[in-house]
């Protein structure tokens, strides 16, 4: 920041803490701490259980840094809050949270963009913009996942793992869930939306993930998880949403081999609209969908992790 800057920058950056979770990310924590560090001035980094030297790099950039007890089920719900527990205490005038997972790279001029939209609109309580993948044609697994960061610009149900919140409206939502493997945003989104808050994804560069994801087996998993968190979705929350109780129940029929012959159909539908390389994979991707539905159905909740 320099003395340049305009004085409704120079406040925003004062009033907000950034929140950077980590797990064994390696070197793209150091180009995600290298981000947030060049724009924000309030930063913390939690850490869950690394085995590298995450917690030496934070340190290196003289970040205070929060380590999770590892008796306790790791999950980014739970760095997340403790985050921003670690942000009351000792930076208590803040009135912004910014989230960021230690595998993306903050796009520079996001944070200027972002409280610009909260400042045009005071019932937003968070506001997110497009999260692209570094290396999208990597692999198709990486692709996949740049497709589904392109998310609808305007008022949204929820955003994702970076996004920047209001301290009130995450306050109004009670924080994260702590125990939610997966699925944890969606879950916050609601109870802020119900509280009254609104969410908007606007139409700008917030951040840069770092998938790396080159097996099968990362997708696999990948997958599974989602499914966990759908069918987590749907015990939370779906007794007044048939929306959750239709996507369930259709993977559900996908999945079981009866539907296995009519396939084809369902990936001439898929392909008709996106192409053949995402009707492949959402077709074939019922299978550890229902796998992660299966896990939580048998209350097996440990963290599904694709790297």
């Amino acid at each position: 920041m320099s003395r340049d800057d305009p004085p409704p920058r120079r406040q925003a950056i004062r009033e907000t803490g950034f929140v950077v979770i980590g797990r064994n990310e390696g070197e793209r924590l150091r180009a995600c701490l290298e981000s947030v560090c060049a724009v924000g001035t309030r930063v913390v980094y939690v850490d869950s259980g690394s085995r590298d030297d995450s917690v030496a790099c934070a340190m290196g950039f003289g970040l205070p840094v929060v380590e999770l007890d590892p008796d306790i089920p790791f999950t980014a719900a739970r760095a997340r809050n403790a985050g921003v527990d670690w942000m009351a205490t000792h930076a208590p005038a803040i009135a912004f949270i910014h989230f960021i997972d230690g595998d993306c790279e903050l796009v520079r001029d996001w944070f200027a963009a972002a409280h610009e939209a909260l400042d045009a609109d005071p019932t937003l309580g968070a506001v997110c913009g497009r999260r692209r993948e570094r290396h999208p044609n990597a692999s198709p697994y990486n692709w996949l996942c740049d497709d589904e960061w392109n998310t609808p610009v305007g008022l949204a149900d929820t955003c994702g793992g970076d996004a920047l919140f209001r301290l009130a409206a995450f306050r109004a939502g009670n924080g994260f869930s702590p125990e939610l493997i997966a699925g944890e945003e969606p879950d916050l989104c609601h109870r802020v939306r119900a509280a009254g808050w609104r969410i908007r994804r606007i139409n700008h560069d917030m951040t840069i993930h770092d998938a790396a994801m080159t097996r099968f087996s990362q997708w696999w998993q990948r997958s599974r998880r989602s499914g966990y968190a759908t069918a987590e979705a749907l015990a939370r929350r779906g007794r007044r949403n048939p929306r959750m109780w239709r996507e369930v129940l259709s993977n559900l029929f996908w999945a079981l081999p009866v539907a296995w012959p009519l396939w084809p159909i369902l990936w001439l539908r898929v392909w008709h609209r996106s192409g053949a390389t995402k009707a492949s994979f959402i077709t074939l991707g019922k299978l550890p969908h229902l796998q992660g539905q299966v896990d939580f159905w048998r209350a097996r909740r440990r963290l599904i992790e694709y790297k």
